[in-house]
This record gives structure tokens, C-alpha cells and sequence, in this order.
């Protein structure tokens, strides 16, 4: 499980980097993205603490 979420957060940064640089049209989508991978991130980092 824990490899599949730091697999949606490389993507999702990733994904995010691209659209910041290449799509400027969609900043909030792009902002979301990142948003979405800190979450994840800290979720992960929570989980993995407490086991």
C-alpha cells in the first residue's frame, strides 16, 4: 500500500510540474495536484510514524 502511494505522489508532482510549466491555462487544476500529493504525503509519513 505504501508503494502505491508514493507512486500517486511522484505522479502527482510530476503532473503538477509539467502543468506549472508547460500548461499555464490550468493553475488551479495544477495547484489541486500538488495540494493532493502534500496530503498524501503527510498521510504517509502519519501512518508509517504510528506502525
Amino acid at each position: 500500500m505504501k508503494k502505491i502511494l508514493w507512486t500517486i505522489i511522484v505522479i502527482l508532482v510530476i503532473g503538477w510540474m509539467l502543468g506549472f510549466l508547460v500548461f499555464k491555462i490550468l493553475g488551479a487544476v495544477i495547484h489541486i495536484l500538488l495540494v493532493l500529493a502534500i496530503v498524501l504525503a503527510i498521510y504517509n509519513w502519519l501512518n508509517h510514524k504510528n506502525t
